[in-house]
């Protein structure tokens, strides 16, 4: 008889006490970590004024220098902004510690190891790792000593035999046809495919789908921590701010200039010759 009129048939019990809980759990446990993830994750804190202010002076001159070639603006009330920005950016005006000395020396990056909020940010995302990594060694551990060699299900569609290797994890049998599905491949077959049930259920920005970090462990650990030297220096910012500004004020033009001899022209009031 040739291994291809080979069948297998498989207890119902298989797929009541094996198939069924295995993605039960795994679906469980996936909107268990989503809110614990949002139980761990802690408020963010609130920035003080004068930072804010330090922040809010550097958009508001990038929005003026966007606006330049089409500014609402007058061209009066335009320079006087801009030169007024540009001298604040000069004096320190805006820097949520005050205007610089000229004899203080230029402050280092902090240390992600001292700074609390660098620290707070690492144990952040230490902890949300955890709680992705955890759970999923508890089911691997659990598929294999309780399902170990189990085969789950018959995939309904014909597969090409380099499938073989990641259908049939844990059952080592050449002759197997390769639409066969064992329980540990059942189980990342779920961990790489429920994303999509995750988004229908929680939403789009949801926790619940934990491939993404285990690709690329600690990712989110290294995300939330601020790395030495990625510190704004705003006095630096300020300071090229200023020659941009200096630059877009040549590009100025107010979108309301001649607007009263345009709007004759448009409704035949006044001859197209006239300038």
């Amino acid at each position: 008889m040739s291994s291809s009129t080979v069948s297998l048939y498989l207890d119902p019990q298989i797929r009541d006490w094996v198939l069924f809980p295995i993605t039960v759990v795994m679906i469980l446990v996936g909107v268990l970590r989503h809110y614990v993830v949002l139980l761990l994750q802690s408020p963010p804190k609130k920035l003080p004024r004068n930072a804010i202010r330090e922040q809010r002076a550097l958009v508001r001159s990038q929005i003026l220098r966007a606006t330049s070639a089409n500014s609402p603006l007058p061209p009066s009330y335009y320079k006087a902004i801009s030169q007024y920005l540009s001298q604040a950016f000069v004096d320190g005006t805006y820097l949520k510690d005050g205007p610089p000395k000229g004899d203080a020396p230029a402050s280092a990056p902090p240390n992600p190891l001292t700074d609390p909020n660098a620290m707070e940010g690492m144990m952040a995302g230490m902890k949300t790792q955890m709680v992705m990594m955890v759970p999923q060694m508890v089911i691997m551990g659990w598929i294999n000593f309780f399902f170990q060699g189990f085969v789950l299900i018959k995939l309904p569609f014909p597969l090409t035999l380099g499938f073989k290797s990641m259908l049939q994890r844990g059952v080592e049998t050449p002759d197997m046809d390769v639409r066969w599905v064992s329980s540990l491949s059942w189980y990342f077959l779920n961990f790489f495919g429920l994303n999509g049930l995750y988004r229908l259920i929680l939403g789009g920005e949801n926790s619940a789908d934990s491939s993404r970090d285990m690709t690329t462990p600690f990712a989110a650990a290294a995300a939330a921590t601020p790395q030495p030297g990625q510190a704004q220096d705003y006095n630096k910012l300020f300071k090229a701010e200023r020659d941009n500004l200096e630059f877009s004020e040549g590009l100025h033009s107010w979108v309301a200039k001649d607007v009263d001899t345009r709007i004759l022209k448009k409704y035949g009031r006044l001859s197209a010759d006239v300038k």
